[in-house]
C-alpha cells in the first residue's frame, strides 16, 4: 500500500475523482448564487483546509528562502486557477455539468502541447495519438446530439 501511495499515478486517479466531484458539487452549489461569489466561497474552503494541511504536518517553509522565480510562476500559476475556477464555475452556471467537464478536460490537450512549445518536453507518436483521442472523446461528449 504504501508503494502505491508513493506513485504519481494514485495522486493522479485520486485528482481525477475528486476533480469528477468538484463538477457534481459545483453544478448543485451554483444553481442559487451568482457563479462568481461561489467561486469566492469554494476558495476560502479550500485556503482553509490547505492551511489546516500544512499546520497539522508542519510543512510550513521560511517565506525568505523561496526564490523571486518560484514567487513569479506560483503568482502566475494562481491567476490561471482563479481564473479557470471563474470560467469553470460560470460554464457550470450555465450548461450541463457533463458537458461542461470535458470540455474543461481539454487542458489535458493543452498541458501536452504547451509542455512541448513551451518547456521543450517530448512526445511519441502514440503520445500525440493519445492526445488527438482525448480531444476528440471531450468534443464527442459535449456534443449535444
Amino acid at each position: 500500500m504504501r508503494l502505491w501511495l508513493a506513485s504519481w499515478q494514485f495522486w493522479a486517479l485520486a485528482s481525477a475523482s475528486f476533480a469528477a466531484l468538484t463538477a457534481i458539487f459545483a453544478k448543485v452549489g451554483v444553481e442559487n448564487v451568482n457563479s462568481d461569489f461561489a467561486t469566492f466561497i469554494r476558495t476560502i474552503v479550500i485556503l482553509a483546509v490547505v492551511a489546516a494541511i500544512l499546520a497539522a504536518t508542519k510543512q510550513y517553509q521560511p517565506l525568505d528562502v523561496i526564490s523571486g522565480r518560484t514567487y513569479l510562476f506560483l503568482a502566475l500559476s494562481g491567476l490561471a486557477t482563479g481564473a479557470s475556477w471563474l470560467c469553470y464555475f460560470r460554464a457550470l452556471k450555465l450548461g450541463d455539468a457533463a458537458r461542461v467537464a470535458p470540455i474543461d478536460k481539454l487542458s489535458t490537450v493543452l498541458v501536452a502541447v504547451f509542455g512541448v512549445a513551451f518547456l521543450g518536453e517530448r512526445l511519441s507518436t502514440p503520445n500525440w495519438l493519445g492526445v488527438l483521442l482525448i480531444a476528440c472523446g471531450a468534443l464527442l461528449v459535449a456534443y449535444k446530439g
